[in-house]
């Protein structure tokens, strides 16, 4: 019996958005078949989840194995084995050195969740009401974190009053900056941003008063933008100064997806916390909020839990994602494959005017399209070749961009080279396709 997802429409909520109406049915490294046996070759990986693939054999396994001797106890009341072996090997590779390092967890199910630890943390650390996001960010869509997304004021439609407290920065990506701004190189950008920034705490935000500055060290659904290092230097040094604490969101940039463990090692900035989700735990649902012991220390204890976080089987598959990390070199092949990918689509640039631009670290780039000769954002663009790839060439990509403008390529971490010039041949069809409508 052919199964359509429009026989079950009615029994789904829909607030909840859809990108299509495919009906998975498996999956495998690099491709998807559907319940009907059409195969497409899966550019999302569940928005930068699977670091191996669909199905990799090995997080597979630790999964069978966990789940055949338990699935969930409550992690409140009982310690797990897997859980405690990640925590330990997350804390080996955590960010900083010495008493800086960030070797205390606390484990979560979502990103959003680890983004809503980080704020009650900073807040209990610091003992200071005020939280400082960036324009352009994605931290979630609880009550809490769309309180600190300004990616989309969509998000925040009908919702507010939203939690109190939250003041918005901008962050260095062209449409953010003034005219006179935008155009100049990213140090340029940079410096803006932090004048703004000092501008907020001067006149808006009290210094003192701020808890924490929250941001993505590469924005994500913002667009994929790779900042000039001397922001993120810059607002660590602004946090220094005030006894503000810097939280990086990683939920989608760690895990080896910019050819380093964390993109914030790109920049060599340690934040006091940082968030992580997405890639941990290759496909089951799980997140992190890493702080130092001392700061992790100062949270009341019993103002935050968690039903399911920590459970054993999204902990023994968080255990062979680092296996396959380390084993499989993960981390240099996505440099590797990242820096031909980039190089190969600012070629393709140059035969596509609708290429405005190519950006990102690695395997966390992205391609922005706008009015050729322009930096008119072409949202049309996205929809179309979205559709072609989808309907023409059976490839599953998504967007970003705050105009909606962004074509992701989030590729797992064990890609080949003759797959990255696969999807590029498919990607270069549907961008041709478009220009040749235009």
């Amino acid at each position: 019996m052919t199964m359509k997802f429009e026989d079950y429409q009615q029994y789904l909520s829909p607030v909840f958005v859809k990108s299509s109406h495919l009906v998975a049915g498996e999956g495998h490294g690099l491709y998807i078949t559907d319940v009907n046996g059409v195969e497409y070759l899966d550019m999302i990986q569940g928005i930068a989840v699977n670091v191996a693939g669909h199905t990799n054999e090995k997080i597979v396994k630790a999964i069978q194995d966990q789940a055949g001797k338990l699935i969930h106890a409550s992690f409140n009341h009982v310690n797990y084995p897997t859980t405690l072996e990640l925590a330990k090997r997350l804390a080996a590779v955590a960010p900083g050195e010495g008493e800086k390092k960030l070797t205390s967890l606390f484990f979560s199910n979502g990103g959003a969740e680890a983004n809503d630890s980080a704020i009650k943390l900073a807040r209990c650390a610091t003992g200071r009401p005020l939280i400082i996001a960036c324009q352009g960010s994605f931290h979630g869509r609880t009550v809490g974190t769309t309180a600190i997304t300004g990616s989309n004021s969509h998000y925040r439609e009908a919702y507010e009053p939203l939690m109190g407290g939250v003041y918005f920065t901008p962050f260095p990506q062209r449409i953010l900056c003034p005219d006179s701004i935008a155009n100049e190189d990213l140090e340029g950008r940079a410096d803006y941003c932090l004048w703004m920034l000092n501008n907020l705490l001067k006149f808006l935000a009290p210094a003192q008063e701020v808890a924490a500055i929250i941001m993505e060290p590469i924005q994500g659904e913002g667009g994929y933008v790779a900042p000039h290092p001397k922001f993120l230097k810059g607002v660590r040094e602004i946090c220094d100064k005030h006894g503000i604490l810097l939280i990086f969101d990683e939920i989608q940039s760690g895990f080896g997806r910019t050819g380093k463990m964390w993109a914030s090692q790109h920049y060599d900035v340690v934040p006091d916390i940082m968030t992580t989700g997405k890639a941990i735990a290759g496909g089951l649902p799980m997140s992190c909020c890493w702080s130092t012991p001392a700061i992790m220390e100062k949270w009341n204890k019993g103002t935050h839990g968690t039903t399911f976080g920590g459970n054993p089987v999204c902990a023994a598959a968080g255990l062979a994602v680092l296996d396959l990390l380390e084993e499989e070199n993960l981390i240099e092949n996505s440099r590797v494959q990242g820096e031909y990918l980039q190089a190969q689509l600012k070629e393709m640039q140059k035969r596509h005017p609708v290429i405005a631009d190519i950006r990102g670290i690695a395997l966390m780039t992205a391609a922005e399209f706008c009015k050729p000769g322009t930096f008119e954002p072409d949202a049309a663009a996205l929809q179309f070749i979205s559709k072609y790839l989808r309907e023409e060439e059976h490839m599953l990509t998504t967007g970003c961009g705050v105009n909606g403008n962004g074509f992701r390529f989030i590729m797992p971490l064990n890609i080949k080279k003759e797959e990255v010039d696969l999807c590029l041949e498919k990607f270069e069809k549907a961008v041709a396709a478009y220009e040749a409508q235009c």
